[in-house]
């Protein structure tokens, strides 16, 4: 018989256990995002259909994983969980000390306590919501570098997460190497639609930072995603396989900060991982202050070694094939249907362009959250603003429009079927349709740092109904 090329990628796993959503009617969904102070970080969660509001340790865990947890050992100190999940770690980073922590905010708390403080500067290509906040908090300034093309939602270029290597050199030059403590890349660039970065961007950063002395630190949580977009979209790679690539791209960094909810596959957890003796030793004094003894790091036995696991799992071929379509499959749809959506789609997310849906609303009313709130009130979905609320409030109080005004639509991994994503297509559209009636925000009452999480807002006029 003749080889059979499917045209459809289907779901490279059975679904074993269900857990029940709950359906809400609109005058349900205006209720309870008003007693939210219209933020849908504040909802609760049984009153979501569909919930894209993070793939942060939302994701479905496999029977692997289940079965590791069953055997883990909860020992405080030297349990073999550990080991295993050190191991794991290692084989995959190739990084001399891994150092457990509770999830990636935390490895970037050690870090940048230990790395930070007023007058240095650390640049990224896009600095994520935590990592800037532990920047800034701090006192040392967080400073994005992604390249031009990163910042125009419609282009389409295969790694729009690069960083601009001529403006890195500008701001060694200008900041002078002492006050750089090191160097970081973000991968995939979140902030900035979930875009990729190539091996060539890692070398050419790499080399640049080392021949000031300065340390490469990968944050690395997407680094699976990041390493299948290499094979798929970069010369070289096509034929190497995803756990190789990632081998090489870990190889050009001194060291990595990691939620492992997101390509650790796990449901809590994280690292930090280096290659410094002198560094690791500082950050693990810090780590037994804050988080815990060194071979739990705030994680039980068991959360070890899911992501001991997991991170082997994210790097499975089958996976990523179907888990990078599932979201170019979501993005083609809209892109047909007229909704403007940063392009090309990412490897966790769909980010829709507020900015452009809603030209009536300008910028300190807000857009990206309006549309936000938009696709609640209407289908029951939780997105998340990535926007001038989430990056606008800057560290001396004022307020500075974000770079783009951004819906992150991020996919839980493992956990929604095609037909979830049709009717999510079809609530965007529905959206799309009244976008011209959709309200302005102004904010009521505001956190100092990371406002979004508890944010309370008010629409400026009030909410047409559909």
């Amino acid at each position: 018989m003749q080889p059979f090329h499917p045209k459809t990628i289907i779901e490279p796993f059975r679904v074993r256990s269900v857990e029940p959503i709950r359906f809400t009617t609109l005058a349900e969904r205006e209720a309870a995002l008003q007693a939210a102070g219209y933020n849908p970080f504040l909802l609760h969660a049984n009153d979501v259909l569909i919930d894209l509001l993070t793939d942060s340790g939302t994701g479905a865990m496999s029977s692997r994983q289940w079965a590791g947890m069953i055997a883990s050992d909860e020992s405080y100190a030297g349990a073999t969980s550990f080991y295993r999940f050190e191991a794991a770690v290692r084989d995959i980073t190739g990084f001399k000390h891994v150092i457990p922590t509770h999830q990636g905010r935390a490895a970037e708390h050690i870090l940048f306590t230990v790395l930070g403080g007023p007058g240095k500067v650390i640049p990224n290509n896009t600095h994520f919501d935590t990592t800037r906040a532990h920047v800034e908090h701090s006192g040392a300034e967080a400073r994005d570098l992604v390249i031009a093309e990163g910042r125009q939602p419609r282009l389409i270029h295969p790694f729009k997460g690069n960083m601009d290597v001529d403006a890195l050199r500008r701001t060694i030059e200008e900041v002078g190497p002492a006050n750089i403590p090191c160097v970081m890349l973000t991968v995939t660039n979140n902030s900035g639609g979930g875009q990729p970065v190539s091996m060539a961007n890692v070398r050419a950063v790499s080399e640049l930072a080392h021949s000031y002395g300065l340390p490469l630190i990968i944050d690395a949580c997407r680094f699976a995603e990041n390493s299948w977009f290499i094979k798929s979209r970069e010369d070289g790679y096509a034929d190497k396989a995803p756990i190789d690539i990632a081998r090489e791209l870990f190889s050009y960094a001194d060291g990595c900060t990691m939620s492992a909810k997101k390509d650790g596959m796990a449901n809590i957890g994280g690292f930090l991982a280096l290659n410094d003796d002198a560094l690791a030793t500082q950050c693990r004094n810090l780590e037994i202050l804050t988080e815990g003894f060194p071979t739990y790091g705030g994680m039980a036995g068991y959360d070890l070694e899911a992501i001991a696991v997991g991170l082997y799992e994210a790097l499975d071929e089958h996976y990523l094939r179907y888990r990078i379509r599932s979201i170019a499959y979501l993005g083609d749809k809209l892109t047909a249907a007229g909704v403007p959506i940063v392009q090309p789609t990412g490897g966790h997310a769909v980010y829709l362009d507020a900015r452009e849906l809603l030209p009536h609303i300008p910028v300190d009313q807000y857009p990206a959250w309006s549309l936000c709130n938009a696709l609640y009130l209407l289908g029951g979905v939780r997105g998340v603003e990535i926007g001038s609320v989430m990056f606008g409030l800057q560290p001396d109080g004022s307020e500075k429009p974000a770079a783009m005004e951004l819906v992150r639509l991020a996919f839980p991994r493992r956990v929604y079927t095609q037909s979830h994503v049709d009717y999510l297509y079809e609530v965007i559209v529905a959206v799309k349709e009244q976008a011209a009636a959709l309200p302005g925000y102004r904010i009521v009452e505001q956190a100092p740092v990371l406002r979004h999480f508890t944010i309370r807002m008010e629409p400026v006029q009030a909410i047409a109904r559909g």
